[in-house]
């Protein structure tokens, strides 16, 4: 047999596997499995390079336990963690460890199953163990899971749910029609489109698995307004800020710079951390946001600010690199923190986000969208989206 053709020919992993298995003293019971699960999940060189690795793996440590192969190969053969990780917990031989957030978590998630009526809470429980799994599969598979307290909405909205139709006598999931999912949703509207989420999840499971006979959440839907709905300035509300941070008024210079930056020229919490002085243009008063692909000539009042927080800078006497200096960054060369650019804001009871929507939305009428992505370098999506 050729080289190309031994490397992918599945009785390369049989009988690495078989010359191993003669040479343990005792085979593991789970051996056989492992090398399919491995001929099912892996190349063909790379089971039989697993294979041969886990082999001596087990030879060295002479133990065949799950838990201490998956810590003995942390150290010894890191990339191997991965396949012996994934078989075992497939196979439940090996669990997932245990950390303080995943144990409170475990508590909350049987409080949720636990307040759901004996009859229909069955359904509940596998479909908690269905989201862990979905969870466990995206990990290994590095893709973004879902988080914990996502899997407890969920299980929070099908818990309202049980509780609402079995107070109108039903004891079974299967009696459930789109009535009565429509008479839940109805309760309360604000929350219609993150409790159908929970709900078709739900019912697509119990439907998967044999716990209804159809999904009535599928034909249901949750339209929603298009468009920015979040918090903004009136115009006058503006006037006011402006007449502050232009004003005479004693403040810290940070307060002044960030909150005309982001009410003017719509600049963001991280493009006004990771300003740095090579992104100036004295001569000109002009300056380049991290990300942004044009230049941007300030106004008086945002130039004025700037050179206040260039005049701080000078007085700590530090060596950072960035335009935002705090007493914790003047000794390092690190950008300040997100944390200071929102408390800087403080004194005026406002977020950075709500000073750029503000600009945004304004913006997003006197411009082409074309011209507010080009400018402001985001992407078309997010420019619609307050269009």
């Amino acid at each position: 047999m050729c080289k190309p053709c031994y490397e992918n020919s599945p009785h390369t992993v049989l009988s690495r596997a078989a010359g191993w298995a003669r040479r343990m003293p005792a085979v593991p019971v789970w051996w056989d499995t492992f090398t399919a699960h491995l001929q099912t999940h892996r190349h063909t060189f790379y089971a039989a390079d697993a294979i041969t690795h886990t082999a001596r793996l087990i030879l060295d440590s002479g133990t065949t336990d799950p838990d201490k192969l998956v810590n003995r190969a942390q150290h010894a053969m890191p990339w191997l963690v991965r396949p012996l990780t994934d078989f075992f917990r497939t196979h439940h031989l090996h669990d997932a460890p245990k950390t303080a957030e995943n144990v409170r978590a475990a508590v909350l998630r049987e409080r949720r199953i636990e307040a759901v009526p004996l009859p229909p809470r069955p359904a509940v429980r596998a479909f908690a163990q269905a989201l862990l799994d979905q969870r466990e599969r995206a990990a290994a598979l590095g893709l973004r899971p879902n988080r914990l307290k996502t899997i407890e909405i969920r299980l929070d909205t099908v818990r309202d749910l049980a509780l609402h139709v079995t107070g109108r006598g039903h004891r079974a999931w299967t009696s459930l029609t789109i009535t009565d999912l429509k008479a839940f949703l109805a309760q309360n509207p604000a929350r219609r489109a993150s409790w159908l989420v929970g709900l078709r999840q739900f019912f697509a499971h119990a439907h998967r698995t044999g716990a209804v006979l159809h999904n009535p959440a599928a034909s249901l839907d949750a339209p929603q307004a298009r468009g920015y709905r979040g918090a903004t300035l009136t115009l006058d509300e503006q006037r006011n800020l402006y007449r502050r941070w232009n004003g005479p008024d004693e403040m810290h210079p940070h307060e002044a710079f960030i909150g005309l930056a982001a009410l003017l020229h719509a600049a963001t919490t991280t493009e006004l951390r990771l300003l740095t002085i090579d992104d100036l243009t004295p001569t000109r008063h002009a300056v380049r946001f991290p990300g942004r692909t044009v230049g941007l000539t300030l106004d008086t009042a945002t130039w004025k600010a700037l050179t206040g927080c260039l005049s701080h800078r000078a007085s700590l006497g530090t060596d950072n690199p960035y335009v935002l200096v705090t007493r914790l960054t003047r000794t390092t060369r690190g950008p300040a923190g997100a944390a200071h650019i929102r408390d800087s804001l403080a004194p005026v009871g406002l977020l950075p986000r709500i000073l750029r929507s503000t600009r945004l939305l304004t913006l997003a009428t006197e411009l082409d969208i074309k011209q507010l992505t080009a400018a402001l370098g985001m992407s078309y999506a997010g420019a619609a989206h307050y269009a």
